[in-house]
């Protein structure tokens, strides 16, 4: 499955961006704000975790920037589980953040989620990381009001985390990504 934005293009990682992924992935300020666990630092980790099978409803897709000299990693997003719900996550390299991608990333993948039949989706953010919180409002999420403690493997430690719900069937989505599925 591909998406394509405005300014990205969100597909699934090949393994010829393993060593791009990994030094991306490996920078301490990705990893601090991870809730869903550390993703793969190492070349061969990194290989595991791409051609691991995954849910076709719960896709994962890194964030490439379209741009004349050819695409720019700016990050990663996905949909998960965590207990009953399904929730999104994401990551920006530091040297792309205030540039509005999370934001464009985050409706797209929302619509997408609509597309395969999700009716609502969770996030969270640590109460130390704010940039987070504004995209997810400005997205259409919504303050739940319950906190959820999380181990975050950059830190070492659990954390608190603050939920936002999305109800995707109420949601009108600003934004209609192109969705560029590709069916083997």
């Amino acid at each position: 499955m591909f998406v394509r934005t405005e300014r990205l293009f969100l597909r699934p990682g090949w393994p010829e961006d393993v060593d791009e992924l990994v030094d991306a992935i490996s920078d301490e300020a990705v990893q601090r704000n991870l809730g869903v666990g550390e993703l793969p630092r190492s070349t061969h980790a990194m290989r595991d975790y791409l051609t691991r099978p995954r849910d076709p409803r719960l896709p994962h897709f890194f964030m490439y920037l379209r741009t004349p000299g050819g695409p720019k990693l700016v990050g990663g997003i996905g949909l998960g589980r965590i207990e009953d719900d399904v929730e999104l996550g994401y990551w920006i390299a530091p040297s792309h953040r205030g540039r509005g991608f999370a934001r464009e990333a985050v409706r797209a993948v929302l619509a997408q989620a609509r597309t395969l039949g999700h009716r609502r989706v969770v996030a969270s953010h640590f109460a130390d990381n704010p940039a987070t919180r504004n995209v997810l409002e400005e997205t259409g999420f919504a303050d739940s009001g319950t906190e959820r403690e999380r181990f975050s493997q950059g830190r070492g430690m659990p954390v608190r985390a603050r939920i936002y719900v999305a109800n995707l069937e109420a949601m009108p989505f600003q934004y209609a990504a192109r969705d560029l599925s590709l069916q083997a």
